[in-house]
């Protein structure tokens, strides 16, 4: 059984890892999964693959790609502080806003 849950990461934002092999990293976030509940961030889970020759690439070779890492090691990462936080909506006028909840500033 398979949960989809609301993410409230988005494509854009830069995230740090808390927890696992890449603890302390920081990156954008390239593609969010929210079937998979995951993120894949630039820099962060990158993995080799091996491709034979084909017409796009003749010579083959060897390409590194980045893979997808659970949402629940991933927070954002708030500059003016230099670590993870959260993130809470307040509803106004033009909307919902995106705000840190460590510092009250809001999300560009």
């Amino acid at each position: 059984m398979n949960n989809s849950y609301k993410i409230r990461l988005k494509k854009g934002d830069t995230v740090i890892v808390r927890n696992g092999k890449y603890k302390g990293k920081t990156g954008k976030i390239i593609s969010v999964l929210p079937k998979a509940n995951s993120v894949i961030v630039e820099g962060v889970n990158v993995a080799k693959r091996h491709l034979k020759p084909n017409k796009s690439q003749p010579q083959g070779g060897i390409v590194e790609i980045n893979k997808p890492i659970n949402i629940s090691k991933v927070g954002i990462y708030e500059p003016t502080l230099k670590k993870a936080s959260r993130i809470r909506y307040v509803q106004s006028e033009g909307g919902k806003k995106r705000f840190f909840v460590a510092s009250d500033k809001e999300i560009k």
